[in-house]
């Protein structure tokens, strides 16, 4: 029967229908399937492949290695375009010490799938598929499974048995270490809220105060000088003289005392308001209607732009415009004149109407140029990415060279061109929902193809002892978090927000930054923590997957 030759036979069209059946079914359980709001989400892609498996349902050997490496670049790829641009600042303004203990997770995972090794005997390919399901993160999963079929030509499929068992009791152990050290410490979140509002220099966001000069050593200052007093970077947007008349301070404009200004800052505090003068109140909303300034918001959509300074534009000499603050990838940045613009940027500038409209249109401020998709860097990206992880290394004491394969390699790239490619006006922008959808597939294709070839040996493999393979997850998943969070409550006094976003971080798992950030609706401590350390974490895990295979295998 046509039918039945279609879903158990062979052929590329089988194979085709088969794969997207599983990620079909896997996608709409993820979904449905939730308990107490916790999800497997698209994992379930990868036990619906094992179960079509099992149950006879194969994959043409081409297409299932097409799937699984073009899936897993597309993944890579996409994650390291979204972290490059904040990678390395991710190391500045105490991210250091946060990305320091979510290194120590990593590697105390590590150090625990050795021990397991090591103990229980446990094979290293098999142990490296537990650890990567005990904090669910499948980066470091394609990594394990790719630098396994480089070394030894044939995939391994107790690595991706090993994540699939341990998987389901990684997501939930993460948030179960969240609670235990709340009761280990007998935290109550509303006195850990008020501690919080009480701390003193905390970062703020970028924003803007209105002033009125007082002190004498302002008096004849310039603008660009008010950093070397303040140690601060500021803009100033707007300026009142004891005259009444308004205007748009540049770099040069001399400041007095008396002079009523509004100025942009991301580093203000109490010393700094102090040191210029003393808080006012302006309805320069009224004024507006006399003099014609307008605030409005400018999209950067001319590829030209892309990598130019802002000092480089001169604005304020060919618009009579000031920018003062820059919202990128959800974050707003002052608009200091160092800093790059890239595409999608959103810029906050204060001008005449007339001038901001034809800023606007210099700058493109089109949403549709947007919505096009950036292919060519896109694919550029992959051939360099390819190159690079199939360049061979040669290390003292491996006998064969070292390579940091299909994913470490896509990852560097893709990290380097986010961070940038900007700076030599490549434009890697794509939307949210752009990157969204390519990471989305790739892993889909990735995670059906691991399961396809997986699922012969699962079941049997879970019945000849391998559900011990679930204990060692758990103890992958608890003992690392548990250590570095002691630690970190204890000696580094982080607030118990801050520690939940760095432990959800250090595992990339968005079902615990969920948790976390449903704790508390008062800031926003868990989400910046996740962010901070997500970028090293992930380029961390893909990099340790495949070294403790190499390491292993490679004599």
């Amino acid at each position: 029967m046509w039918l039945h030759e279609l879903f158990f036979g062979e052929g590329i069209a089988h194979s085709i229908l088969v794969l997207a059946l599983a990620i079909a079914v896997g996608i709409f359980l993820g979904a449905k399937l939730k308990v107490k709001g916790i999800t497997l989400g698209i994992t379930w892609i990868l036990f619906c492949a094992i179960a079509c498996s099992h149950f006879d349902m194969t994959l043409d050997p081409r297409v299932e290695s097409f799937a699984k490496d073009f899936g897993l670049i597309l993944f890579v790829y996409s994650i390291g375009l979204q972290v490059g641009p904040g990678f390395f600042s991710s190391f500045g303004k105490g991210g250091l010490s946060l990305n320091m203990l979510a290194t120590a997770v990593v590697l105390l995972g590590c150090l625990t799938a050795l021990a397991v090794h090591w103990i229980f005997g446990l094979d290293i390919a098999t142990a490296t598929g537990v650890l990567f399901g005990a904090v669910t993160n499948t980066p470091g999963l394609g990594a394990a499974e790719q630098a396994f079929q480089d070394i030894a030509g044939v995939a391994n499929p107790d690595i991706a048995s090993g994540y699939a068992m341990a998987y389901p009791l990684g997501v939930v152990g993460i948030i179960f270490s969240l609670l235990l050290l709340r009761w280990f410490f007998r935290i109550k979140l509303d006195k850990e809220e008020e501690q919080v509002k009480a701390e003193k220099g905390e970062e703020q966001q970028v924003a803007h105060y209105d002033l009125t000069l007082t002190n004498p050593q302002v008096e004849g200052i310039r603008v660009r000088d008010l950093k070397l007093l303040t140690h601060v970077n500021i803009v100033v947007s707007r300026r009142i003289d004891k005259a009444g008349n308004e205007s748009m301070p540049d770099a040069d404009t001399v400041l007095h005392v008396g002079d009523k200004v509004r100025f942009v800052s991301d580093q203000v505090n109490e010393r700094t308001i102090l040191l210029l003068g003393e808080l006012t109140q302006v309805e320069w909303e009224e004024r507006e209607k006399d003099i014609h300034l307008i605030n409005r918001h400018i999209i950067v959509t001319k590829p030209s732009l892309n990598g130019k300074r802002i000092s480089d534009l001169k604005v304020r000499e060919a618009f009579q415009i000031t920018i003062t603050r820059i919202r990128r990838a959800g974050i707003e940045l002052l608009a200091t004149p160092e800093l790059r613009l890239q595409m999608g940027d959103r810029l906050t500038v204060v001008g005449e109407k007339a001038a901001v409209d034809k800023m606007a249109k210099v700058f493109g401020n089109s949403t549709k140029k947007l919505d096009a998709p950036n292919l060519a860097s896109l694919f550029c990206g992959i051939v360099l990415g390819v190159l690079l992880g199939s360049l061979p290394i040669m290390l003292p004491g491996l006998s064969q060279p070292f390579k940091f394969g299909l994913a470490g390699g896509s990852l560097i790239v893709a990290i380097l061109i986010g961070a940038f490619g900007p700076k030599f006006h490549v434009v890697t922008y794509t939307t949210s929902s752009a990157n969204l959808m390519i990471r989305e597939i790739g892993i889909s294709l990735f995670l059906a193809a691991v399961g396809f070839g997986a699922g012969k040996s699962f079941v049997p493999t879970l019945l000849d002892g391998g559900y011990v393979w679930i204990g060692y997850g758990v103890l992958i998943t608890l003992l690392p978090l548990l250590l570095v969070g002691v630690f970190a409550r204890l000696y580094m006094k982080l607030d118990y927000f801050t520690l939940m976003g760095l432990l959800a971080g250090s595992t990339t798992d968005p079902p615990a930054l969920a948790y976390a950030t449903s704790q508390s609706s008062q800031n926003d401590r868990a989400a910046v923590a996740y962010s901070t350390v997500y970028p090293l974490t992930m380029f961390l895990r893909v990099l340790t997957g495949q070294l403790m295979i190499m390491l292993f295998y490679i004599s």
